[in-house]
C-alpha cells in the first residue's frame, strides 16, 4: 500500500471539490447576502488544503493497488464531508453548530437527505444551491467522475472505481476502457438531469427550484428548497414527473446507457434485477394507494397521487414528501420504511441493500426449498440464462450479515444516549439506507437529536454509502499488514 500515492489523489480530489462552492459563491455575491465569506473561506481552505498534499507529492508515480483504492475511497468521502460542512459551519446567520455542520454535510453528500435546518424558504439562495449540488455530486459519487480525469494526470482509476462501486455488479465496466466507462456514467447522469430539470419548468417549477429540485431527484437525495419538500408545490403535474425520474433514477444507470447504445428499451424488460425492482415496486404502490382509499385517510384521486408519490420516494430512498407519511394510519410507515431496506438497483443512485442482493436472497430461499423436496437434484441458481456462482451468493449473504449486525448495533448505541425504539430504528434505516426522513422524534427533521447520536448517524450514513464493507475492511488488522 503506497500511502504517498494515496495523499496525492486525496489533495487533487480535495482541490476538483473546491470549486463546487464557486456556483454558490457567485449566486451569494449576485444576492448580496451573508452567505458571501462563508463561501470565500471554505473555497479557500478546501483548496489550500488539497493543494498541501497534493504539491509535495506530485512527482509520485506508482501504479495503485486495490488497498490504496479502498483508502483513497473511504478517506476521501470521511474528509470531504468534513471540508463540505466549512460553508455551514463558516456562515453566521445559519449558527449551526459543528456537529450539525457536519450532519448536514454528510447527508448531502451520502443523499440521504436527513436535515437539522428549518426555515429553507427564507434560507439564502446560495446554501440552498450547495445543498442540492452536494447531493448531486453525492450521487454519482465523485470518484466515479474524477475517474474520467485523473489518468490524463497519470493515475490509474480501475482501484478507485472498484472501491467506489462494491456489490454484485453485473457488468462493472460498459466501455472497454474505465476512462469510458466514467464519461458513459456521467453523460447520462447529466442527461437525466438536464431532462428532469425541463420537466419541473414546464410543469410550473421556477427555474430555480427546477434545476434544485433536479439534482435532489436523480441523485436519490430528498434535499428541497422548501421545508414543506415537494408538498411545497400542490401540484399532481410536478408529483408525478418527480416520481417517474425517482423510478429512473433508482435503475441501474448502465441500463440507460445500454438504451441509448442499442436505440431500444428492451434492456429494461430483459434484466432480471429491473424486473424484481420493478415488481416489488408495484406491489407497494399498490397496497399503499388502496389502504389509503379503504380507510378513507385520502379520497381516491389524492390516494392515487399521494401514495404513488410516497411509495417510490420512500422505497427508492430519495426521502421527498407531499404529505407527513409518518401520520399515515395503520402498518403504511413502517412498510414503507421496510421497503426502503431493498432501496434502487446496483448501479444507480439510490441507497439500501439494492435489489439485485435481495433477489439473489429470494431465489436461493426458493432453490433451498426445491431442494428439500428433491434432495438429490442438482438444482443451479441462475439470473436470466446465467448461473450464479456459489462465491457471490456467499458474499451477498456475508453482506446481509454484516448489514445486519451493523444495524442492530447503531441502534443499540442510539437507544443509549436516549432514544426511543420506533425513532431509534427509523433513525437508524434512514441513515443507513440513505434515505433520510424516519419516524417518531425523526419524522420532520434530526433537530432535536444529540450531538452524539448525530455522530453516530453521520457513520452509519458513511456506511450505507460506501455499502459497508468499503469502510469497515479499514477497521480489519490485516487491511494495514503488509
Amino acid at each position: 500500500m503506497h500511502f504517498s500515492v494515496s495523499l496525492r489523489i486525496l489533495g487533487l480530489l480535495l482541490a476538483l471539490f473546491s470549486v463546487t462552492m464557486l456556483p454558490p459563491l457567485l449566486i451569494a455575491v449576485l444576492n448580496d447576502d451573508d452567505t458571501v465569506t462563508g463561501f470565500i473561506s471554505a473555497f479557500s481552505i478546501t483548496l489550500l488544503s488539497g493543494a498541501t498534499l497534493w504539491l509535495p507529492l506530485r512527482g509520485v508515480k506508482r501504479d495503485l493497488q486495490i488497498r490504496d483504492g479502498f483508502l483513497v475511497t473511504a478517506l476521501f468521502w470521511t474528509v470531504l464531508g468534513l471540508f463540505g460542512a466549512l460553508p455551514f459551519g463558516l456562515t453566521a446567520s445559519l449558527n449551526m453548530s459543528v456537529t450539525d455542520a457536519i450532519f448536514e454535510s454528510v447527508s448531502g453528500l451520502t443523499t440521504t437527505g436527513a436535515t437539522v435546518l428549518t426555515g429553507l424558504d427564507n434560507m439564502p439562495a446560495s446554501i440552498l444551491l450547495y445543498r442540492q449540488m452536494l447531493q448531486w455530486l453525492g450521487g454519482i459519487g465523485i470518484i466515479v467522475v474524477a475517474v474520467a480525469v485523473l489518468p490524463m494526470l497519470g493515475i490509474g482509476g480501475m482501484q478507485l472505481y472498484r472501491a467506489e462501486t462494491p456489490g454484485p455488479s453485473k457488468d462493472s465496466k460498459l466501455t472497454p476502457r474505465i476512462t469510458e466507462t466514467a464519461k458513459a456514467l456521467f453523460t447520462v447522469y447529466l442527461a437525466l438531469t438536464v431532462l428532469c430539470a425541463g420537466a419541473y419548468g414546464l410543469a410550473g417549477m421556477s427555474g430555480f427550484d427546477a434545476v434544485c429540485h433536479a439534482f435532489a431527484t436523480v441523485a436519490i437525495g430528498g434535499f428541497s428548497t422548501h421545508d414543506a419538500s415537494m408538498g411545497y408545490f400542490e401540484s399532481d403535474a410536478i408529483y408525478l414527473i418527480s416520481s417517474l425520474f425517482m423510478l429512473i433514477s433508482a435503475l441501474n444507470i448502465g441500463l440507460h446507457f445500454t438504451a441509448f447504445r442499442r436505440r431500444s428499451v428492451l434492456g429494461y424488460w430483459e434484466d432480471s434485477e429491473a424486473r424484481f425492482f420493478l415488481s416489488a415496486m408495484a406491489v407497494c404502490v399498490a397496497i399503499t394507494c388502496a389502504y389509503l382509499v379503504f380507510s378513507q385517510t385520502l379520497d381516491l384521486e389524492e390516494s392515487v397521487v399521494h401514495g404513488l408519490f410516497q411509495a417510490v420516494s420512500i422505497t427508492t430512498t430519495t426521502g421527498f414528501a407531499t404529505q407527513n407519511f409518518a401520520v399515515w394510519p395503520g402498518f403504511l410507515p413502517m412498510m414503507l420504511l421496510m421497503f426502503s431496506f431493498m432501496g434502487g438497483c446496483v448501479g444507480s443512485t439510490g441507497g439500501g441493500i439494492k435489489a439485485m442482493r435481495l433477489m439473489l436472497i429470494y431465489k436461493q430461499g426458493i432453490r433451498e426449498l426445491k431442494q428439500l423436496v428433491h434432495p438429490h437434484a442438482i438444482i443451479p441458481l441462475k439470473v436470466g440464462n446465467r448461473r450464479v456462482e456459489a462465491t457471490v451468493v456467499s458474499a451477498v449473504w456475508s453482506f446481509f450479515a454484516v448489514y445486519t449486525f451493523a444495524f442492530i448495533v447503531i441502534m443499540l448505541v442510539l437507544m443509549a444516549t436516549g432514544l426511543d425504539f420506533m425513532t431509534a430504528f427509523s433513525a437508524v434505516a434512514a441513515a443507513l439506507n440513505n434515505l433520510g426522513p424516519g419516524l417518531g422524534s425523526v419524522a420532520a427533521n434530526y433537530g432535536e437529536v444529540s450531538d452524539f447520536a448525530k455522530s453516530v448517524l453521520c457513520f452509519a450514513m458513511l456506511l450505507g454509502r460506501l455499502e459497508v464493507f468499503t469502510l469497515l475492511v479499514l477497521f480489519t488488522p490485516m487491511f494495514w499488514r503488509n
